[in-house]
């Protein structure tokens, strides 16, 4: 059995994007950094903290991403339901002048 960061990460990654399992890895995650049960105890100098520090930045860009995607799916439903919004969510703020005429 080959062991490698790379895996590691990728079945990290591979579990916070499955629905079914997210919340219980971003809460497992959590407790790890709070626990005082680590791989590197907090007490070794610079090893200790580089665990959380790096569980921490993959934990944030991980779920960073995951909103990003989901507020771009839903900003991008909201624009196929109403194409008009889309429209005025664009506009730059220039001022049109227009003439005006009756019609009798």
């Amino acid at each position: 059995m080959k062991f490698s960061i790379e895996s590691v990460y990728t079945w990290y990654r591979n579990s916070l994007r499955n629905p079914k399992y997210r919340w219980w890895v971003i809460l497992g995650t959590l407790v790890y950094l709070v626990s005082p049960i680590d791989i590197a105890p907090d007490f070794i100098p610079i090893v200790g903290q580089l665990d959380d520090v790096l569980l921490l930045s993959l934990l944030v860009t991980e779920v960073s991403g995951l909103v990003i995607e989901g507020w771009k799916a839903h900003k991008g439903k909201l624009d196929t339901e109403s194409p008009n919004t889309s429209e005025a969510s664009t506009s730059t703020g220039n001022t049109v002048d227009v003439d005006a005429v009756s019609v009798k």
